[in-house]
This record gives structure tokens, C-alpha cells and sequence, in this order.
């Protein structure tokens, strides 16, 4: 009997080796395809650990605190009169000098001891700041806020006081929180100094921010602080510096003793520290940017010094906040000497051009003192917090500041009583060519567009004032719509007089926006209305009516 379905020898050493190549191949095939480098990812994990070692620096900076506390504790349990001790010493030696009429040097022989417990006292703040020890309350908060966040990428610092004529610290608080996703809020904290000493005014400008930001300062995102009026010296009696006048001095000296308290508070709070102040703008997305370019350069391993978010001043300054006690200590030292700006060039001077000549500094500081462009931050206020400084300076850096935001509208004729200036007239605004700027603005003023057929509005949003007129808002100003259909008695709408519903009003920050309830019908008429005189002339910047597709 012949089987012929049985395979050959040969056939079945090839099928073999096939099989055999098969289970060698493909796994083979596989780890070539995964070895093979993945730039992304490679870059990806590199700025990881380059965000980690950042990292690593701040819970080292943590961990030397720490260990001082611990020290400071460990010595008072182990000697814990030796103050008294020490004195009770040094008085038995004295008597004993007069009374042989000798004079002796005193030393470990001396004292007979080979392990003394008198300890070496090294200088601390109070040698810098002796007044300190008038008070044991003076380095106590006179004012918190705060829920304790820690261990953040950026903390934000940011010194406020009460300003003669302009308040610009709410408007700069909207500005950096809108310019934050929600993941970028999770990991950023802002700390709100207040300058003043008057615990009134501390009440007022903390009531004014919880009651703008009562989620944010929930959540931890923004922190309020204020010092001890003990902490400040008496700035009348500081001696003059530089040829300027003693308000100069005391108003700069306050600012330096300002910084150099909100940096310590800050030091141990998150990982970079970004020095800011309370009269700017900022650019979208400006956090992320910032952590990025700060990654960036630690993975290259470039030695840097000071990040420069902004050519002006002391705004969007970074620094490492391991880097945080060096700073501080030289600000209470020279608190008195120069203002901050130019204390700042003294230390990097220091710390980085050690025995160079000017022209290798400036090499230095090229690569140390790095600046970002274009700049992330820009100084929006005029009226310095010194009486009567105005300052008008702006980073060319920051480049231009849209001053209105155009839209497409439904068709509508437009009207206001309040008188435009110049050639800024609500029509244009309405077509988004330009911004509408109005003439002090009085109890009873209109602005209104009427539609040229009723329509369904979806939502709504305005926008008042603009990035170089920032207190020329609508204050006190409602939003009303007049419906197509009569009013439904007994409806929970807030109803006016001639008929118009209250849908909404302008906020703190000259913003009003709404989504309109279903119940609502088409509606004819759209109109703001004014209910009290204003100080400012009054712009409006963005119109925004939204309509549902059928009313296209």
C-alpha cells in the first residue's frame, strides 16, 4: 500500500526551517521596530528629567530648612539655658580679670573645656534689621489667606498698596487668570502682598479680591498676605541716598523690604519664582511658555541666572527658588542703598562677573541673564504707588495690545445718547472696524441696537474699556432685551417699566455676558443702560450678539 499524503524528507526540513525562520524573524523584526529611537518621545523624556532635576534643586532647598529647624531644636534640647550660662561665664571671668588686675585672653585653656557649650552665633536678619527685635510680633502675618498649596511649578509674587488715583491689581489678576488653563491653575500660585500697614486698607483690598475671586482663593490658586506694621523700620529717619528726596527713599527702601518679605514667604512653595507687580498684562498661554523655556534651558545645561519675561523693571523676573535666601539677604542688607532694579544688576554682578572686566560681564550676563522674546508681560498703569511719579514706560517687546475685538453682528441700527469722541462711533464698533468711545457717561444713558427683524439671541457678551484705558468702563450698567411677545405676569424676569427684561450687567472688570433663557421669545431691541453718573469716559470694546441659526 503506497501513502502518498506523506510529505518527503526534504519537503519536511523546508517546511522546519521555515517554521523555524518564522519564530526567529518576527520577534526579531519587532525589537528592531521598537529600538528604533523616537526623537518626540526621546526629547519628551529628556525635558522630563530636566524638569525633575529643577525639581530636585527646590526639595533640596527644602530640605536644608529643614535641617536648620531641626538644628535650632536639637541645640535648645541639648543646652537649653546656655544663653544664661554663657553670660554667667563670661561675668566669673571678668571678676576674676579684676581682681588679679591681668588681663587674659580667653580661650578653650582657658575655659578648660574641650567641648564648650557656647555656641557660635552666626549674623542673622536681625543684624541687617535690628528694629525686628522690638516686637516679637514683627515677622508674624498680620493678614493670611491661603490654603496651604505647595510643590507647584511657578509662584507668582505680586506686591500691592492702596494707589492715590488708579487701582490697577484687579484688572492684572484677571488678566493672569485668564490667560491659565485649568491644568496650568493647578500648578501655579499667586500670593497677593499687601503693602500697608493700616489694617483697614489690609480689609479693604483683601475683601475687594476674595469678593472678584472667591473660587480661586478657595481652590489655593491665589494667596493674600500682609506684614506686621512692625516689620517695617522707621523710614523716616533712613539716610539719604543717590541725591534723592526722603519720600523717594522711603518709598523705594519700603519696596526692597516689600520684595524681600514675599519672596521668603514664597521660597518654599513651588519650584520657579516669578516676581510681577500689580499693574500689567499678560500674553495668552504665558505660564506654559515660561515652564517650557525654563525646562528647556536646564536640559541644555545652561547655567542661568535670571529668566526675563519683561525689559522693564522688576516685572517677569524667574529665578530658581533655591536661589531665593541669597537674593533676600542681599535685599535687607541694601534695603536703604538703591532701588530693587539696580540692586538686582549689583548681585549678578556679584555672584556672576567675579574679577571680569565690563565688556566679559556683559558676555556673561548674555548667557545668564537670558530675556524671552517677545516679552510675555506688559506695564499697563500710569500712576506709580509714589505720589505724583507717573509712569509711562512700555516694553517694545511685548509688541502691539489689541484694543478691540471684532464680530460679526446681526444687522441693526445703532444709537446711543451718550456722545462718541472723535471718529470712535458705535456704528464702526458694531461693524468691529474699531472700539466705541464715549463722553462721561450720565444716570440714564442709553447705548441700542435695534434689530432690523426680531431675532432669537443664544448668548451675548461685551467687553468695556480697553488694554490703554482700563478705567474707562461701564459701571453700573444693565443689560435689557425687549421681547417680541408680551411678558408672562408673575415670571421670574426682572421687568422694567417700558416693558424691557434685565438679562444681565456689567461685572468689576467691565464684562457682561449671558446666555439667554429659552422662555425668552424673539426679541426687537438690545440695549445697555447706564444707572449712575461715571468719573470715566467710557469705551466699549467688544460686541458680541450671538443668534440661533434660524434667526440668520
Amino acid at each position: 500500500m503506497v501513502l502518498t499524503n506523506v510529505p518527503s524528507p526534504s519537503l519536511r526540513r523546508k517546511n522546519c526551517f521555515l517554521v523555524i525562520s518564522f519564530v526567529i524573524f518576527v520577534p526579531f523584526c519587532v525589537i528592531i521596530f521598537y529600538s528604533i529611537p523616537d526623537p518626540k518621545l526621546e526629547q519628551s523624556l529628556q525635558m522630563r528629567l530636566s524638569q525633575l532635576q529643577v525639581k530636585l534643586q527646590y526639595l533640596e532647598s527644602l530640605y536644608t530648612s529643614r535641617q536648620e529647624e531641626l538644628l535650632r531644636l536639637s541645640q535648645h534640647i541639648e543646652f537649653p539655658n546656655e544663653t544664661s550660662s554663657a553670660n554667667q561665664l563670661f561675668l566669673g571671668l571678668e571678676t576674676a580679670t579684676k581682681q588679679t588686675g591681668k588681663n587674659y585672653t580667653m580661650s578653650s585653656s582657658i575655659l578648660g573645656e574641650t567641648n564648650p557649650r557656647v555656641m557660635l552665633r552666626m549674623p542673622t536678619i536681625y543684624h541687617f534689621l535690628p528694629h525686628l527685635l522690638n516686637d516679637p510680633n514683627s515677622l508674624r502675618l498680620a493678614y493670611l489667606a491661603a490654603r496651604g498649596r505647595t510643590g507647584v511649578s511657578i509662584v507668582m509674587g505680586m506686591p500691592t498698596v492702596l494707589r492715590p488715583h488708579q487701582n490697577y491689581l484687579m484688572n492684572t489678576l484677571y488678566s493672569l487668570l485668564e490667560g491659565l488653563s485649568p491644568e496650568e491653575a493647578a500648578d501655579a500660585v499667586i500670593v497677593v502682598f499687601i503693602g500697608e500697614t493700616d489694617l483697614e486698607k489690609v480689609l479693604q483690598i483683601a475683601r475687594e479680591v476674595e469678593q472678584s475671586f472667591p473660587s480661586q482663593i478657595e481652590s489655593g490658586l491665589i494667596e493674600l498676605i500682609a506684614p506686621s506694621p512692625s516689620y517695617y523700620p522707621d523710614l523716616d529717619k533712613l539716610p539719604l541716598s543717590l541725591g534723592d528726596p526722603l519720600e523717594r527713599v522711603k518709598w523705594r527702601s519700603k519696596q526692597n523690604l516689600d520684595y524681600a518679605y514675599l519672596m521668603t514667604y514664597c521660597q518654599n512653595k513651588g519650584t520657579f519664582y516669578l516676581q510681577l507687580e500689580d499693574d500689567i498684562l499678560t500674553k495668552p498661554h504665558y505660564f506654559t511658555k515660561m515652564k517650557t523655556f525654563a525646562i528647556e534651558k536646564m536640559d541644555r545645561k545652561e547655567p542661568w541666572f535670571l529668566l526675563d519675561f519683561c525689559q522693564l523693571g522688576f516685572i517677569g523676573k524667574m529665578l530658581r527658588s533655591s536661589d531665593l535666601p541669597w537674593l533676600i539677604h542681599f535685599l535687607q542688607m541694601f534695603y536703604s542703598d538703591k532701588p530693587v532694579d539696580w540692586l538686582l544688576e549689583d548681585y549678578f554682578s556679584m555672584k556672576s562677573c567675579v574679577r571680569a572686566t565690563s565688556e566679559s560681564c556683559n558676555a556673561v550676563r548674555k548667557k545668564k541673564w537670558i530675556h524671552y522674546k517677545p516679552s510675555l508681560f506688559q506695564h499697563m498703569g500710569e500712576h506709580s504707588s509714589l505720589k505724583g511719579k507717573i509712569q509711562k514706560l512700555k516694553d517694545k517687546q511685548f509688541g502691539k495690545v489689541a484694543l478691540f475685538f471684532p464680530h460679526s453682528n446681526p444687522k441693526a441700527k445703532v444709537s446711543s445718547t451718550i456722545k462718541h469722541y472723535k471718529d470712535y462711533t458705535l456704528d464702526r464698533a458694531y461693524l468691529g472696524k474699531t472700539f466705541f468711545w464715549g463722553l462721561l457717561p450720565q444716570s440714564g444713558d442709553k447705548i441700542i441696537f435695534e434689530f432690523s427683524q426680531p431675532i432669537v439671541v443664544k448668548k451675548f457678551y461685551f467687553r468695556s474699556g480697553n488694554a490703554e484705558h482700563i478705567t474707562d468702563k461701564l459701571y453700573n450698567t444693565t443689560v435689557e432685551v425687549l421681547p417680541v411677545d408680551p411678558i408672562v405676569q408673575g415670571s421670574a424676569w426682572n421687568v422694567t417699566s417700558d416693558g424691557y427684561i434685565i438679562v444681565g450687567k456689567f461685572d468689576l472688570f467691565g464684562m457682561a455676558e449671558g446666555i439667554l433663557n429659552e422662555t425668552i421669545s424673539k426679541i426687537s431691541v438690545l440695549r445697555l443702560h447706564v444707572h449712575s453718573e461715571s468719573e470715566n469716559w467710557t469705551i466699549l470694546s467688544e460686541i458680541n450678539i450671538i443668534v440661533t441659526e434660524e434667526s440668520r
